[in-house]
C-alpha cells in the first residue's frame, strides 16, 4: 500500500524560509519521480518543483526558481522542500505527489501523478 505523507507546513512572514517534508512508502524510492504542488482555493493544483530520478536535475516553476530546492534522502525515503524568500503567492496548500505515468519522468502535472499525499498548509503573513 503505497503512503504519502507531507510535514512541516505553517505561519511564516514574508520573506522567510520554511521546509517541508514527505515521507513515502509502499514505493522503491530510489528512482521515483515525485513532485510538490500547490494549491489555493478556487484554482487548479499547479507544479512548485519536480525530481525524476535520483541523479537528475530538479525542475522548477519559474516563480519559485532559485529560492526552492528539492531534495532527497534515500536512506529515509524522504523529499524535501526548502522555501526560502516565501512571498505572499506562496501561501497555499502543498501536496507531496509520487510515482508518474508511463515516459513522464520530471513532471509539475498534477494529472501525470499517481499517488497523493493529503497537504500541508502553508500560509505566508505579510
Amino acid at each position: 500500500q503505497v503512503q504519502v505523507a507531507e510535514s512541516g507546513g505553517g505561519l511564516v512572514q514574508v520573506g522567510g524560509s520554511l521546509r517541508l517534508s514527505c515521507t513515502i512508502s509502499g514505493l522503491t524510492f530510489g528512482d521515483l519521480a515525485m513532485g510538490w504542488l500547490r494549491q489555493v482555493p478556487g484554482k487548479e493544483r499547479e507544479g512548485v518543483g519536480a525530481v525524476g530520478s535520483s541523479t537528475g536535475r530538479p525542475l522548477f516553476t519559474a516563480a519559485v526558481e532559485g529560492r526552492f530546492i528539492i531534495s532527497r534522502d534515500s536512506a529515509r525515503n524522504t523529499l524535501y522542500l526548502q522555501m526560502n524568500s516565501l512571498q505572499p503567492d506562496g501561501t497555499g496548500m502543498y501536496y507531496c505527489a509520487a510515482g508518474v505515468r508511463a515516459n513522464c519522468g520530471r513532471t509539475l502535472y498534477a494529472s501525470d501523478y499517481l499517488s497523493w499525499g493529503q497537504g500541508t498548509q502553508v500560509t505566508v503573513s505579510s
